[in-house]
């Protein structure tokens, strides 16, 4: 059964005739016919009595026709609820980050984003990278920014900037007056970095630089937030290697240590439907382009910010 088989009764039912419910329908009178047969057998009952002079309603077919009334009615809230949802939806953009796209990118890109579509709703969220790709699979988000490359079939992926880490002493330590300090220096020191859990990427360019240049700190202990990295540094106990945004937030306790071999960046990728993007995302890449000066998906090279 399907809903025009609902409108062609109805309509029979209305006229209490074949020709002029047809007439009505912009049918053939023997389609209807046989449509409504159809109808009846899917029932299980007959909902209409024929003659050669008129066509009448059984009394399943009269409380046959008030709830297809009802189901053509509901059937159509529907359909308007679902395209007010589709057009609420065309008009909101929702944006997963990592703390660095907040600092890094939202004051420069949303202001542009808001200039360029004043109906625009945005909606941030601050989440772990795995909520991110979860919800952007889900269509919870349509846009995240994340210190891993993710793309597939289905969504595209493309590096926005490439963040400096920073190695942060007390200020009161002896290697803070050092103008370019030796790895072997760091040998036994106690080193805090934020976890894996905050940003596994993070964590991951860390250890393998640790690695690849064989140093051998005292420990490693791991910090669930930026803030607690830093008391940590603060108290005077922890050096720490960081995300070049957290200057914003440190004191004039801690002090930035310069390596004598570099330390690796942290990429921030951005992903999305790599299919028929909705308005918002074209201009949001648009916009984001110009900001960073993007290459092409296929080039590697970006912009790097200080």
């Amino acid at each position: 059964m399907e809903l025009r088989h609902l409108r062609y009764f109805i309509t029979v039912a209305e006229e209490l005739s074949f020709s002029k419910a047809a007439l009505k329908l912009h049918t053939a009178q023997p389609s209807l016919s046989q449509q409504i047969k159809d109808l009846e057998n899917d029932v299980g009952v007959q909902l209409l009595h024929r003659t050669k002079r008129k066509v009448e309603l059984t009394d399943e077919g009269q409380v046959f026709l008030e709830q297809a009334r009802l189901t053509l009615i509901q059937a159509e809230k529907a359909i308007v609820m679902a395209r007010q949802v589709a057009a609420a939806k065309a008009q909101c953009l929702s944006i997963g980050f990592v703390p660095s796209a907040e600092i890094r990118i939202f004051p420069y890109l949303l202001p542009r984003l808001r200039f360029k579509l004043p109906k625009l709703q945005i909606r941030t969220l601050n989440l772990k990278e795995r909520d991110q790709i979860s919800k952007l699979k889900k269509g919870d988000l349509d846009i995240i920014f994340i210190n891993q490359k993710f793309e597939n079939e289905t969504f595209a992926s493309q590096l926005v900037f490439k963040e400096p880490l920073l190695f942060l002493l007390p200020k009161q330590h002896p290697l803070a007056q050092c103008v370019n300090i030796d790895l072997a220096q760091l040998h036994n020191l106690p080193l805090t970095i934020l976890t894996a859990k905050l940003s596994p990427a993070l964590a991951q360019s860390i250890t393998q630089y640790i690695k690849q240049q064989q140093i051998h700190f005292q420990c490693i202990d791991e910090a669930a937030t930026i803030a607690e990295a830093i008391q940590m540094v603060q108290s005077g106990r922890h050096c720490a290697i960081l995300p070049a945004y957290i200057q914003a937030l440190a004191t004039e306790h801690v002090v930035i240590g310069h390596l004598s071999h570099a330390l690796p960046y942290l990429e921030v990728y951005m992903s999305y439907q790599r299919h028929e993007p909705s308005l918002a995302i074209k201009q949001l890449l648009t916009e984001i382009s110009r900001i960073f000066a993007l290459d092409s998906p296929s080039t590697r090279k970006r912009t790097v910010l200080k």
